[in-house]
């Protein structure tokens, strides 16, 4: 089957991170250690926002479904690797890789919507603090939350009804470490071009550019606002609000802005594959970091649960 020029797939073999026997080992400890750390990490923000009531705020409750979203990303990304490095099986079947691209991509557009929600909290936050828990009540954030989720799992139906109407591949060998859009667009012999406009229009202006676009309108409105704060403590605490969730949003459009926007080529995938992995395994980990670090409060939070614990071992 991986020799056919055309041929139609029952299921894919997953190349992986490295085809090189020498460093699977490594590469299977390294997987583990930011698939635990990604999952700890964010599991440990998760908890803490919905178990204190400190933490029952606009701003972390968007930072729960944050941190829910990378838990997911990061399982659905890397459990394909850390399983065939045990069992030594490296396939997924056609229905199990397009069911994880799907899974894939609805959570991408739901991070990227959940980061557009955060942005227009701190633009409330910041611009217009006397009447910041009127605008943002839990009805109103429960409400962004909920159509966040909605749009991501609606944005990516037509890419799988798209690749659902694909008849041959090339090969189904899958020079990837997960089932990913561009990667099946480069092996498929059926004609792209469906495919490719549906991603500059759908994929780069309404599930890309859009959020951008209202994530920047929205700190160009902060960022006047904190340079008209007379004080220089004023300004340091007003931004110090917004850095770790800016931090962010340059970390992820940077990476997508390398991984899927540009020119698709069988030479690009590798470089491809390096930005996959910082977007799937990195961010998820940078994501609880960043914000912990950040904030005293999730940080002293942090160590009363671990006095607590040692107290009652």
């Amino acid at each position: 089957m991986k020799q056919s020029n055309q041929t139609i797939v029952t299921f894919f073999i997953i190349q992986g991170i490295s085809d090189r026997l020498e460093l699977q080992t490594p590469i299977f400890f390294l997987v583990l250690f930011i698939y635990l750390f990604s999952l700890g990490g964010n599991m440990a923000i998760f908890l803490l926002v919905c178990l204190n009531s400190h933490f029952h705020t606009p701003m972390y409750f968007f930072l729960a479904n944050l941190s829910l979203l990378d838990m997911f990303s990061a399982t659905v990304t890397l459990h394909n690797s850390l399983i065939s490095f045990i069992t030594g099986d490296n396939t997924i079947s056609y229905g199990a890789c397009l069911s994880e691209m799907y899974i894939f991509g609805f959570l991408l557009s739901d991070e990227l919507l959940l980061l557009t929600a955060m942005s227009y909290d701190r633009y409330v936050a910041i611009c217009n603090p006397l009447q910041y828990h009127l605008i943002m009540n839990t009805k109103v954030c429960v409400l962004l939350a909920t159509v966040c989720w909605l749009l991501g799992v609606l944005e990516v139906i037509p890419y799988i009804t798209l690749l659902l109407g694909f008849t041959c591949y090339k090969s189904n060998v899958i020079n990837h470490f997960f089932c990913d859009l561009v990667p099946l667009m480069i092996l498929s012999c059926n004609d792209t071009t469906a495919l490719e406009i549906l991603s500059l229009t759908e994929g780069f202006l309404l599930i890309t550019f859009t959020p951008f676009l209202l994530t920047f309108t929205s700190y160009i409105f902060i960022i006047s606002s904190i340079l008209k704060i007379q004080s220089n403590i004023g300004r340091r605490k007003a931004f110090y609000t917004c850095s770790s969730h800016l931090t962010v949003v340059i970390l992820l459009y940077s990476t997508l802005y390398l991984q899927y926007l540009r020119p698709t080529s069988p030479g690009s995938t590798k470089s491809n594959k390096f930005f996959s992995l910082f977007n799937t395994a990195a961010i998820p980990i940078f994501n609880p970091l960043i914000y912990s670090l950040k904030s005293k409060d999730v940080k002293l939070a942090m160590m009363q649960k671990l006095l607590c614990f040692k107290v009652h071992l």
